[in-house]
């Protein structure tokens, strides 16, 4: 960053000057004055909130999608939604858990609305900043911990799960509410596929419940699994559900969220009624249907392991002769620069073509993003055949587009539903799914 720049931003010198207990201790201090400043509208609902590095947002918004009605309105802070009922809230703070003041103001919003349950995301790097300070949880899930977040942490692992769990032992310690005339215990549901289970189980609670898709001892066990290009079907306790999202990873998300409204007192009957009605989560393995012969997914895979799922996925389904085709691409902005080599190398082994593109640089070289994934890709094609280094998304798109023929699938990744890019400094406004559909009708493909 140049002088000039550090000048125009005197909370970048500070940052630089000032040890980081003195922010950490700002923080703290804001998320106390934020919560009293509302009057504590956590109090006055029942708090769902969802820790790990993997599932999140998924199971958040299916969750979302089985609890809120017009007669039931549910609350939801997330990567991809900010809903007060049927309300939704732009995220303009482009954060998972937005500031403390944003966050009190928006659960004081929800409890306004009626709202009975508000379901959080808490990753690890807001409570490093303690976004949750103020916010009385009962129930918490824990999905799964990858090392996608690690640059946050200084390349720690151990930090990562240091702050979720001083979430959880101190969770069971908080008030218990009185909604509806009855007490709401504290309850964790905890992933019994994870390598971690065991870390995140243990703590105390006055219930404790188990979910899985591979481990028939849980308390909610997935079963009888069936899934294909456009969804899944599974039973769970003997109920069957349909799940309209691909991807046997988002069963287990959808698990998750199954065992919650179980939990909170709905019929597994009730659920699957709900849940066969639930369409996407945004910028989540979303399908782009118009009239083309093969499959078109967005999916916001911006690091190795959600990208890997999703190129399994497609390889599992994909009929023999079908390619894949997938775009890939590297944040700048001090994001976690190892992850670039290992996404090229893992699109290399499991694609048939690659196009490599923009994302949110911020002022970085966006060619130096570009050749650090390409660099992973030349260790399994030497010659880079089939590689291409399109910086333009747009046009990295409409060439991804461009190489499918009949039952092809093509994975567009990194955006998601992402409002914007942020290049050279400047945010430029980006609709990802408007852009696909776009280029698609330029290839004047007939329904």
């Amino acid at each position: 960053m140049s002088f000039k720049k550090i000048l125009l931003k005197p909370v970048v010198l500070l940052r630089r000057i000032l040890p980081g207990w003195v922010f950490q201790l700002q923080h703290y201090l804001e998320a106390r004055l934020a919560q009293l400043m509302y009057i504590n509208p956590s109090n006055k609902m029942i708090i769902i909130g969802i820790v790990g590095s993997k599932g999140k947002t998924t199971t958040a918004n299916i969750l979302w999608g089985i609890l809120n009605s017009k007669t039931h309105p549910t609350g939801l802070i997330g990567t991809a939604d900010i809903q007060i009922g049927n309300h939704k809230v732009k995220n303009h703070w482009h954060k998972t858990m937005p500031g403390r003041w944003h966050t009190q103001k928006l659960l004081s919003r929800m409890l306004q609305a009626d709202c009975k349950y508000a379901i959080m995301e808490v990753p690890s790097e807001a409570q490093q900043n303690w976004r949750h300070i103020g916010i009385n949880f009962d129930l918490i899930i824990f999905t799964n911990v990858t090392n996608e977040i690690l640059a946050v942490h200084k390349n720690s692992l151990e930090l990562l799960h240091k702050h979720n769990k001083r979430l959880l032992s101190k969770f069971y310690k908080l008030n218990r509410k009185t909604i509806d005339r009855i007490t709401v215990p504290k309850i964790i549901l905890a992933n019994q596929d994870s390598n971690y289970f065991n870390d995140y189980f243990k703590f105390k609670a006055d219930q404790k419940y188990a979910y899985s898709v591979n481990n028939s001892t849980s308390d909610f066990f997935a079963t009888d699994i069936r899934s294909g290009i456009k969804g899944s079907q599974f039973k769970i306790q003997k109920q069957n559900f349909e799940l309209n999202i691909p991807g046997e990873i988002n069963i287990s998300n959808a698990t998750a969220a199954i065992a919650t409204a179980k939990i909170l007192g709905l019929s597994l009957k009730q659920v699957s009624k709900k849940l066969s009605t639930y369409k996407e989560v945004p910028g989540r393995m979303n399908l782009i249907e118009k009239g083309q012969p093969f499959t078109v997914v967005i999916d916001y895979a911006h690091e190795e392991s959600g990208l890997n799922y999703i190129l399994k996925w497609a390889n599992q389904v994909k009929l023999k002769h079908s390619k894949v085709i997938t775009l890939i691409c590297g944040q700048g902005g001090g994001r976690d620069v190892k992850k670039r080599p290992l996404m090229g190398e893992m699109a290399a082994q499991q694609s048939d073509f690659i196009v490599v593109s923009n994302d949110d640089v911020y002022d970085d070289d966006p060619q130096q993003i570009i050749q650090d994934i390409i660099k992973g890709a030349k260790k399994v094609r030497p010659n880079l055949e089939r590689v291409f280094n399109i910086e333009d998304r747009r046009e990295g798109i409409a060439k991804a587009l461009s190489l499918a023929t009949k039952d092809d699938i093509i994975l567009i990744t990194g955006k998601g539903v992402d409002t914007s890019m942020i290049i050279a400094g400047s945010k430029i406004p980006w609709n990802e799914h408007q852009v696909v559909r776009e280029e698609l009708a330029k290839l004047n493909i007939k329904k």
